[in-house]
């Protein structure tokens, strides 16, 4: 089969297409012919040394995907092959071998049906992100219907996934970015107001906008510089779920301003969800979006051979998701 291998730790850059052998099944697994794989800022940031995960090399990149059922291991009674499946989340791409690749071995109990009436490239790349962004909105427990939550980086991947299912929890949702094209599409998904946070009095307009009401959630996808002005915006006992880090550390922070607000903040990794947990998080974030007749957002899809170019779409800010078109591509 062809996969691309990451030969080490140095960046996307060292990727380079192979053949390599299929992979066999072993117990509690089932192999699948990938046709769809999606890419996630995780992948980078694994490939850059910058994630806990060391996986032996030459590893194989991709969390997300979606394929038909071609070999079955010992002990799998539930599936038959030339079942289609989509890859809820797991080791997968992380320790072991991922979807960048014509096949993959997949542990059949993270393996989970294709939505009714959603395309393949939909269906492949919406499990990780949204996922993420349910975990980022339930993790502090349940908050009102009518609460106030804010989203940085609200055009990637779990930006637009936060935005979809808060609005289907009832949540009023402020978004940033920096693309007026990107805010347009964002007010159309039905989010209240947005900003461009490289305007530096962005927090100030954002704060007179919402007076004399504050955010009650912000999900940071971002990090950075932009912390600080996030926290300006939050009201008592405001929570913020830390998704990723795209702009890097947060200069000069200043934990004071966690204190007479009592703010609290932590960090979201889907990772640490059981098989189990991952399945019923799953089944709420479908019925939140069957709720609202939302559906995943993608981006582009590239051709297979042009992995290098999607990881570049992907570094530019998408719009949603950035897929690769695994068979025949």
């Amino acid at each position: 089969m062809r996969a691309w291998l990451l030969d080490d730790l140095t960046g996307i850059g060292s990727l380079r297409l192979a053949e390599m052998p299929d992979p066999i099944p072993q117990q509690g697994e089932a192999i699948l012919r990938v046709h769809y794989a999606s890419l996630n800022p995780a992948d980078r940031y694994l490939a850059e040394r910058q994630y806990p995960a060391k996986p032996a090399l030459p590893h194989i990149l991709g969390r997300d995907g979606l394929g038909t059922v071609e070999r079955l291991g010992p002990g799998v009674t539930l599936l038959q092959p030339g079942d289609r499946r989509t890859i809820l989340r797991g080791e997968v791409g992380v320790t072991r071998p991922g979807t960048f690749a014509e096949r993959v071995a997949v542990p059949v109990d993270h393996l989970v049906e294709i939505p009714a009436g959603w395309s393949e490239p939909e269906a492949a790349s919406a499990p990780l992100v949204h996922l993420t962004a349910y975990q980022a909105l339930t993790m502090w427990g349940a908050l009102p219907p009518d609460s106030l939550t804010l989203v940085t980086g609200a055009s990637g991947g779990v930006g637009v996934a936060a935005v979809q299912l808060a609005r289907a929890m009832g949540h009023k949702v402020i978004a940033l970015s920096r693309s007026e094209e990107k805010r347009r599409r964002l007010r159309e998904l039905g989010v209240m107001t947005t900003f461009d946070p490289e305007d530096p009095d962005w927090w100030r307009a954002a704060k007179a906008a919402i007076a004399p009401r504050r955010v009650d959630l912000a999900i940071d996808n971002i990090g950075g510089k932009l912390l600080p002005d996030v926290i300006e915006l939050l009201g008592n006992l405001a929570k913020v779920s830390v998704v990723g880090r795209l702009a890097g550390p947060v200069p000069e922070f200043n934990t004071a301003t966690l204190f007479f607000r009592r703010i609290r903040i932590g960090g979201v990794a889907v990772g640490a969800w059981t098989s189990a947990e991952s399945r019923a998080a799953w089944e709420q974030v479908l019925r939140l979006l069957s709720s609202t007749d939302a559906r995943p957002l993608v981006d582009s899809v590239f051709p297979f051979g042009d992995l290098a170019k999607a990881f570049g779409r992907l570094a530019q800010g998408p719009m949603g998701k950035v897929v690769v078109a695994v068979a025949g591509g």
